[in-house]
């Protein structure tokens, strides 16, 4: 099943969300020093805060367009030159301090000394943890002598690209597709004729490995490829989908692919 594979990083290859549950923890556990607080209250009252925050943004419609959480807002450094990334990188120093100012202000906490400090830390805490799964390498290591590999994922561009070089996988992809580069993410069909154009492969010969069903599985297949859901949760699939091909750990995708 394909000459080419495709992957998704985020909670695909690299932790993700646990690892911003936990930076929000680290950054919140600073605060005790100065006040009587509840930091895992303050840790969830962070990342509600900045969620509103980020939908109420003017920026809010292409952060949709090309899948930037608003927990990412939080620490990339929105590098580029385009018209919306400049947005984003002089509008998130005062999203960032207002999320945790907002945060304290949940937990009776009035200052905003602390609300900068805040900020800046989850960005230090959250650098502090670029995990790959287990699984990842070693199987990498195995098919890139089979396969043509290509990572297609969606966020800003600069911090896809600096959480791939943090994680040491950059050279076993021969392709490397970022939403924010093309204007559009996943599950768009163009995004995985992007990457199948860069590596010479008809769609029909490629198959798309991801957590997300929406996005990853159900993106590949409305664009001809095959696609494996990569299931590392054991999240229940929908009842309707009896034909999803899934797998809980990379090592289980040779066999998939066999089938």
């Amino acid at each position: 099943m394909g000459s080419a594979l495709l992957f998704d990083l985020d909670d695909t290859l690299m932790v993700e969300e646990q690892a911003a549950a936990a930076a929000f923890d680290a950054a919140a556990q600073i605060a005790v020093a100065r006040h009587e607080i509840d930091t895992a209250a303050l840790a969830v009252d962070a990342r509600s805060r900045a969620r509103e925050l980020w939908y109420a943004a003017p920026t809010h419609e292409y952060c949709m367009r090309v899948c930037i959480s608003s927990w990412e807002g939080l620490w990339c450094r929105f590098e580029g030159d385009g018209p919306e990334v400049r947005a984003l990188r002089d509008w998130s120093p005062a999203y960032r301090r207002e999320a945790w100012r907002l945060a304290l202000a949940d937990q009776e906490v009035d200052d905003s000394r602390l609300a900068e400090e805040l900020a800046e830390r989850f960005g230090v805490e959250r650098r502090a943890r670029h995990e790959v799964f287990a699984d990842v390498t070693t199987s990498l290591s195995r098919l890139k002598g089979s396969h043509a590999l290509g990572l297609v994922t969606n966020g800003a561009a600069c911090l896809q690209r600096e959480k791939l070089a943090a994680s040491g996988l950059g050279d076993y992809f021969e392709v490397v597709v970022v939403s924010a580069d093309l204007g559009v993410a996943k599950p768009d069909a163009s995004v995985f004729e992007h990457a199948l154009a860069q590596l010479d492969v008809e769609s029909t010969d490629a198959v798309m490995v991801g957590d997300s069903i929406s996005k990853d599985v159900d993106g590949a297949l409305a664009a001809g490829l095959g696609a494996i859901w990569v299931n590392r949760d054991g999240r229940t699939a929908p009842p309707d989908r009896t034909n999803l091909v899934e797998i809980s750990t990379l090592g289980d995708l040779p066999s998939a692919l066999a089938e």
